[in-house]
């Protein structure tokens, strides 16, 4: 376990290179369509997005029961990767409501009802702070090739999944557009809604081409 440690404490350290510009500061260097990020020599990323759980509001034997669980998600990660759970929060923009909640009119006699309704939510959501917490859970690892990589976060990905839901929660992996959706509105806080507003059709049209 020790060796373990060193090894990986050796390959994280990386030299400092002075960044030119605002891309040399995101540490990516390749993306894969199905979400895998090479961001160094041989260093590839995996993140998944996860689901909060009531545990402020549960009973004292449900929040044991989430604690040992909990446990066991922390005892099932690898001891050579690196896991970082971010939490983001960032304020919901009333565009992003009106093409995710609102109800689209249809011009018949209910529009009266739905433009009420839509009213109510749109208090609701953009009352108060407006804001909403994003939880994130990345995984690191070294492998020779981005396959290797690719199998390893499949196996992985699949037992997280199934801890979480004993847990209560639900974890979905991120493809490439869900992660690099999370980058642009980090780095351009303000323009969350003005890019990469892609259909289906046009995000499959993506080609990321691996260079393993």
């Amino acid at each position: 376990m020790i060796k373990t440690l060193k090894l990986l404490s050796k390959q994280e350290h990386e030299k400092f290179k002075v960044p030119k510009n605002v891309q040399d500061l995101i540490p990516v260097q390749t993306v894969y369509s199905d979400g895998i990020f090479q961001v160094a020599p041989g260093k590839f990323t995996k993140s998944f997005k996860f689901e909060d759980i009531n545990y402020a509001v549960a009973s004292r034997e449900d929040k044991e029961s989430m604690f040992l669980k909990y446990s066991e998600i922390l005892n099932s990660l690898d001891s050579g990767a690196t896991t970082k759970i971010t939490i983001n929060n960032r304020r919901m923009d009333r565009r992003e409501i009106a093409r995710d909640i609102l109800l689209p009119p249809k011009e018949d006699r209910l529009d009266i009802y739905r433009k009420e309704y839509n009213r109510i939510l749109l208090e609701k959501a953009t009352g108060s702070t407006s804001m909403v917490q994003d939880k994130y859970l990345t995984i690191s690892v070294f492998k020779p090739t981005a396959e290797d990589a690719r199998t390893y976060f499949a196996r992985v990905g699949a037992e997280l999944q199934q801890h979480f839901s004993r847990l209560g929660s639900r974890l979905v992996e991120m493809d490439v557009y869900e992660r690099l959706k999370v980058l642009f509105n980090f780095y351009r806080i303000g323009e969350e809604s003005s890019h990469m507003m892609l259909s289906s059709r046009d995000r499959a049209s993506w080609d990321f081409q691996s260079k393993a």
